[in-house]
């Protein structure tokens, strides 16, 4: 298995250029990521940042737009969705781990939305794709999620996964 990502776009910080980037996924990149999102399918993706820089601290900021197809989370039928989300990333230099593993580390709340990169070296694609996959609702409901629930197969108050295997174990 390759460690490279789905979307792999590879910005090197010494050649930033003050004008919009634009990252569009290709069709086997797009499968890919469904594959991994567990989606049935990402029609396209497409981004336009803007990278600057501050010192080591790089910021791309601009749009995502993708239309995918997901399972409904109830009917488990398809359901497309339009995803257009603001873009805000915040890409920092990936500094040498604190203590060991059981150590407790305290993160402000502009911490916690810090991508690390190393060297003069970030991969913008694949920010953007994690992005997307924040963008999509898990719990995504279709037209026909009231209707699987009004046949009883999933009882309003109890909607997990799991529900409607323990549904079946009972019948």
């Amino acid at each position: 298995m390759s460690d490279t990502p789905e979307f792999s776009r590879i910005i090197d910080i010494r050649h930033l250029e003050p004008k919009p980037v634009e990252l569009t996924a290709t069709q086997e990149e797009c499968k890919a990521l469904a594959k991994r999102f567990n989606l049935v399918s990402i029609g396209h993706l497409t981004a336009t940042v803007t990278i600057t820089r501050d010192g080591a601290i790089i910021r791309a900021k601009g749009t995502l737009s993708s239309d995918l197809v997901q399972s409904c989370a109830i009917s488990a039928e398809d359901l497309p969705q339009k995803i257009r989300e603001k873009l805000d990333l915040r890409f920092v230099p990936e500094t040498g781990v604190e203590g060991g593993p059981d150590e407790e580390i305290e993160l402000s709340e502009e911490d916690c939305d810090d991508i690390p990169y190393t060297g003069e070296r970030f991969d913008l694609g694949e920010a953007v794709a994690q992005s997307l996959a924040l963008s999509i609702d898990p719990f995504a409901e279709g037209p026909e999620a009231a209707k699987v629930r009004a046949a009883g197969i999933l009882g309003q108050e109890n909607t997990s996964p799991f529900a409607a295997l323990e549904a079946l174990k009972k019948k």
